[in-house]
C-alpha cells in the first residue's frame, strides 16, 4: 500500500495522471489502476477525474494532508540509504578469527587502508563465533565448520595445519609418525587433539600430553620458535615463518585436518558498494596465498 500511497501523493501533487505518470517512469494505464486498488482497498474516492486534471475529494484531502509529509519523508531516507549503500566512503566492519585476522590478513589490511583511504576498517577479532546482527558487522570470516544459519555462506577454501619445529630444538626430531608422542609438543586449545592425516589417506589419531596449552596460536608460535616443542599449527600461521628459516616443517607427508575458511553476510541486508569491495578484494588476496588452497 506504500507504493500506492506514493502514486496517490505524487497524482495529487501534479493534478494529472499523465505528469504522475512521467514523474514515476510509468503508464497512464499503470497509475490509474493503482489509484484505483488504494481507493478501493480503503473504500472511498480519493481524487475526481475530469477534462481539466484531478482534483482531491473531501477524504482524499485528509488523507493527503496524513500521508504527504510521511510518504516525502521516508523517501528521503530510502534515498538516503541508497546513497550510503552506493557510497565507497564510510565504515566497513568485519568480524574475523584472531589466528587469521591478526597475521596472515596484515598485509591485507595493509593493502585496503592504503588503496582505499576513504573507507574505514572496523576490525573485530574473536575466535568465538560472533553474532553478526548483535555486533551490526557487514562482513564475517568463519574458519571450520559452519552452524546453519539464515547467512549467505561463501565457502572460499582452505588452510591445512601442518606439523613444524624449530631447526634449533635440544630434542630429536621424529622420523616416523608414532615418535611424535616422545616428543616436548606445544598446542593451541583449538589445535589440542593431533588427527593427522598421511598424503596416502592413513589417519593417525595421537593420544598427546603438551607440555604447553595457549587459547592464544601467537603464543604457542613463540614458544614453537624458541625450540620448547612441535605443534601442529595452520599453515597460514607458519609459512612466512618457514620462509624465513626460523622454523622447519616436520612429517610433510603427514597433515592435519583441512579447516574450511567461508565468508558470510546478513541474508536480508544488501551489501554495501564498500563491503562488497572488501569482499571481492579479499577473495582475491587469499587466492593469490601460497598457504590457502581454493574451493573447487
Amino acid at each position: 500500500m506504500l507504493d500506492d500511497l506514493k502514486i496517490f501523493i505524487t497524482a495529487a501533487n501534479k493534478h494529472s495522471l499523465t505528469q504522475a505518470a512521467k514523474s514515476l517512469n510509468m503508464t497512464i494505464a499503470t497509475v490509474s489502476r493503482r489509484i484505483s486498488a488504494l481507493e478501493q482497498a480503503l473504500g472511498c474516492e480519493l481524487l475526481h477525474r475530469s477534462t481539466k486534471g484531478l482534483k482531491l475529494t473531501p477524504i482524499g484531502e485528509d488523507y493527503y494532508q496524513e500521508c504527504a509529509e510521511f510518504i516525502d519523508a521516508l523517501d528521503q531516507r530510502i534515498s538516503n540509504l541508497d546513497k550510503t549503500l552506493h557510497s565507497l566512503s564510510g565504515e566497513v566492519k568485519i568480524l574475523a578469527p584472531t589466528n587469521l585476522g591478526s597475521g596472515p590478513l596484515d598485509a591485507f589490511w595493509q593493502h585496503f587502508a592504503s588503496k582505499h583511504p576513504n573507507i574505514q576498517l572496523n576490525i573485530e577479532l574473536s575466535n568465538a563465533i560472533q553474532d553478526m546482527h548483535e555486533n551490526r558487522a557487514d562482513l564475517a570470516i568463519r574458519s571450520g565448520p559452519l552452524p546453519d544459519s539464515s547467512l549467505i555462506q561463501k565457502r572460499l577454501g582452505f588452510i591445512e595445519p601442518i606439523l613444524v619445529a624449530s631447526p634449533n630444538t635440544s630434542f630429536t626430531l621424529p622420523n616416523r609418525v608414532e615418535d611424535i608422542i616422545e616428543c616436548p609438543s606445544i598446542a593451541a586449545n583449538m589445535f589440542s587433539d593431533w588427527r593427522l592425516i598421511h598424503q596416502d589417506g592413513n589417519i593417525c589419531a595421537l593420544q598427546k600430553n603438551h607440555q604447553h596449552l595457549s587459547n592464544d596460536m601467537n603464543v604457542s608460535l613463540n614458544l614453537v620458535k624458541a625450540g620448547a616443542g612441535i605443534t601442529l599449527m595452520p599453515t597460514s600461521m607458519v609459512y612466512e615463518a618457514i620462509q624465513a628459516g626460523e622454523l622447519i616443517q616436520v612429517l610433510p607427508e603427514w597433515r592435519g585436518q583441512k579447516r574450511e575458511i567461508h565468508l558470510v553476510w546478513p541474508h536480508r541486508r544488501s551489501l554495501s558498494a564498500r563491503a562488497q569491495l572488501l569482499r571481492d578484494e579479499l577473495i582475491l588476496f587469499l587466492h593469490q596465498q601460497a598457504w590457502f588452497e581454493q574451493a573447487d
